[in-house]
């Protein structure tokens, strides 16, 4: 869930601190500012508010429902592999957070925060549309779908982070000056809105996913549609308010103003190297040839809180994977919790939830408890708190991910393969391969395997000799067998003789929760299946299989078989999460078909619920980190600059998810120690963030900057005695 970078948080003092830039450069001329809103129901808050609320509900919803299922779209409708849909995930995420600055280059420099909003609202929502016709399977072929969402995206990060930093200032922008309570409670039912729409819309969007089907699958063009229709309703709803806003027009960037400041600081300062030029007390010191006292002095302020920024990426790269190697982790799991199967993807719901827990239990409840310790509880000692409680977290993943991949299949490696007997035949048979020590004892007739045995080849593939040994009869087959694949030996009796067919099976766990099977037709006669009203196969006679078919997990059990003699009911049970079953039909009785039913790959047995304790930790990390850096960045800069460290803030959530996307891309590993090593690396961030905090002196902006004006006037009063000295001599 989001804490809203653009000063948009539930602490009062600091929506005050914004407050206090709509007051101090009021514009000058004519302008809409002055104008008096209609109030709601008689009280001091402007009507006009109502809109501004119910568009960032809807925003919010569309951007957090698309989110959403982003990952599991990519990995689901375009079968790119983890790392892949991984990688442009984050790459998505961090574009976001890289558009708010052009966003506010925007509003305040050129448009204002008003057509800033509707122009780049028009952009998110045609960004949207093309997303969702993206999605759409019988338009076009891969690469028509690729391109459209990947165009659709980059608008949709275009219009989101161009907005992001323009609403919420627009919404206080709307209160007169008298009326600083009204806007600070506006702050927070704002707030209210965003994580009311990021709750709903993670929770319902993965319901329009996957348990809505379109098209034969998963409907993804519903899941991105529904969130399209609410940014659409957004724009309607934003417009119509349009002749009650108060509109403030463009006053200049200040944070073109500092990028310049400090460029031109550093420019100077390489031109003049020379010994003989005096040195100056800061670096900033050589931009003053060109920009203000006042101006260098508020950049220094800023700079020493954009240093303590440097470590404060790490965070946010453990962070936001709740929406891609969270979510990838969920989709291997059991997700039956008795009265409802929750949607992998809508696990990521527990977040906002539990913000809005956690936010009142931590402001009322831990922190006044810890204060009366007597515990110094610093911001700085706060934030650190969040990034351990962050990595502990990961760290929680990391075990659960080993144990999930106890039932995955065996990694292959070149010249090795497993092979596992299905003795069908009604008498155990002893199987003995040419030079292979394998299958010692006789297989029982309908036993299931264990587990696959490895079968060690002498090259890419070989040609190997079966040997089976059958009631004093032996019989002899050839087959090939292929490196790095799976194979099934199924033994069985047709025509009075001993027969077998060596068939390929799955190498790994079917994706995204989905259960595998596929059927061996025992009997003299082809058959045609109905598994459900959907999904129809024909199995030919005499023990041939069929292609494996991909299910929900499920009771299957109004199933149909059709034979020549007639239709008869199919039952097979559970097909459960994660698992590969291999059905044998093996004769009709009493009007039914009777089945025998093989696990090859077990289903999912590490229940969802086991993520539970890692998004509560890193929730909580999140209300210690985000909130507390939010204020305490505030605390400590000048008023003037608020707008710069909202937009530092926000970078450090865009470099946090490009350092998610390198390592995905450039350094693929186990997924359990992908989670150790980003668990180690925020421990050791910690550790130099709280380095840097210890040596860091906390300070009133306004002290620095009366501080500032003294040193100056001394340095003038040390200028004119200079100069008086040298005309004397």
């Amino acid at each position: 869930m989001e804490i809203p970078p653009s000063g948009d948080t539930p602490l009062t003092p600091l929506f005050k601190t914004r407050c206090r830039d709509f007051r101090d450069d009021p514009p000058k001329g004519d302008f809409p500012l002055r104008k008096k809103s209609p109030k709601l129901c008689g009280s001091n808050y402007p009507l006009s508010i109502a809109f501004i609320v119910v568009n960032e509900f809807c925003e919010r919803f569309s951007y957090y429902g698309m989110r959403a299922v982003l990952t599991l779209y990519f990995l689901s409708f375009f079968h790119w592999d983890e790392n892949l849909s991984t990688a442009v995930y984050h790459a998505f995420s961090a574009l976001c957070y890289f558009t708010p600055v052009i966003g506010a280059i925007m509003a305040d420099s050129w448009l204002g925060k008003y057509k800033t909003i509707i122009y780049l609202s028009i952009v998110y929502v045609v960004g949207h549309l093309i997303k969702s016709v993206g999605a759409i399977p019988s338009l076009g072929n891969q690469a028509v779908h690729v391109v459209l969402s990947m165009v659709g995206l980059f608008l949709i990060a275009l219009g989101t982070g161009g907005i992001k930093p323009c609403v919420s200032a627009f919404g206080g922008d709307q209160f007169e000056e008298e009326h600083t309570s009204e806007r600070s409670k506006f702050f927070s039912i704002f707030y209210l809105s965003i994580n009311a729409g990021s709750l709903i819309s993670t929770f319902v969007t993965p319901v329009l996913r996957g348990d809505v089907k379109c098209f034969g699958e998963d409907c993804y063009a519903l899941a991105f549609g529904v969130p399209a229709a609410l940014m659409v309703l957004a724009l309607v709803v934003f417009i119509a308010g349009s002749g009650l806003y108060r509109k403030t027009p463009p006053q200049g960037n200040v944070l073109l103003e500092v990028c310049k400041c400090i460029g031109f600081a550093i420019k100077n300062r390489l031109k003049n190297r020379s010994r003989e030029i005096p040195k100056r007390d800061h670096w900033l010191d050589w931009a003053s040839e060109k920009y203000s006292k006042q101006l260098i002095g508020e950049v220094k302020m800023v700079t020493r809180v954009l240093f303590l920024f440097i470590p404060l990426p790490m965070f946010w790269a453990l962070f936001d994977q709740q929406g891609s190697r969270w979510t990838l982790q969920a989709t291997k799991m059991n997700a039956d919790f008795g009265i409802y199967v929750l949607q992998p993807d809508q696990m990521q719901f527990l977040n906002p939830l539990l913000i809005l827990v956690f936010i009142p239990i931590f402001d009322l409840g831990l922190y006044p408890l810890i204060d009366m310790c007597k515990f110094n509880f610093t911001p700085i000692r706060k934030m650190a708190t969040g990034m351990i409680l962050a990595g502990l977290a990961f760290g929680l993943a990391a075990i659960i991910e080993i144990k999930i991949n106890e039932t995955d299949m065996p990694q292959l490696v070149p010249e090795e393969s497993l092979i596992r007997v299905l003795n069908l035949a009604k008498n155990p048979v002893q199987v003995t391969i040419q030079e292979k020590d394998l299958f010692q004892q006789p297989v029982e007739t309908f036993q299931n395997p264990a587990e696959y045995s490895k079968l060690i080849l002498n090259g890419e593939q070989q040609s190997l000799r079966f040997t089976l040994q059958h009631q004093g009869l032996t019989l002899a087959f050839n087959y090939t067998v292929k490196e790095k694949s799976v194979y099934s030996l199924i033994v069985f009796e047709a025509e009075g003789s001993l027969s077998s067919r060596l068939i390929t099976d799955l190498e790994a766990k079917p994706e995204n929760g989905l259960a595998a099977v596929r059927f061996i037709n025992g009997l003299s006669q082809d058959v045609n299946l109905t598994i459900d009203s959907r999904k129809f196969i024909a199995v030919q006679k005499n023990y041939s299989p069929s292609e494996y078919s991909l299910l929900e997990r499920d009771r299957y059990n109004n199933g149909k078989c059709i034979t020549e003699t007639g239709e008869f009911p199919l039952e097979l049970g559970l097909l459960d999460f994660g698992a590969s079953y291999t059905i044998v039909i093996t004769n009709i009785s009493g009007g039914a078909v009777k089945t025998w039913k093989s696990e090859d790959i077990k289903a999912n047995n590490v229940h969802m619920a086991w993520q539970l304790p890692q998004y509560l930790l890193i929730s909580a990390g999140e209300v210690m980190f985000s909130i507390t850096g939010l204020a305490f960045s505030y605390s400590q800069s000048p008023a003037s600059m608020k707008s710069v460290l909202q937009a530092g803030w926000l970078l450090t959530v865009a470099v946090g998810n490009t350092f998610v996307l390198i390592v995905a891309e450039a350094a693929p590993m186990a997924q359990w120690a992908e989670f150790v090593l980003f668990t180690v690396l925020l421990f050791a961030v910690c550790i130099i963030f709280s380095i840097m905090g210890y040596f860091y002196v906390s300070v009133d902006p306004e002290d620095l900057e009366e501080k500032e004006e003294k040193r100056e006037t001394s340095s003038r009063g040390n200028m004119i005695g200079l100069v008086t000295q040298k005309t004397k001599l």
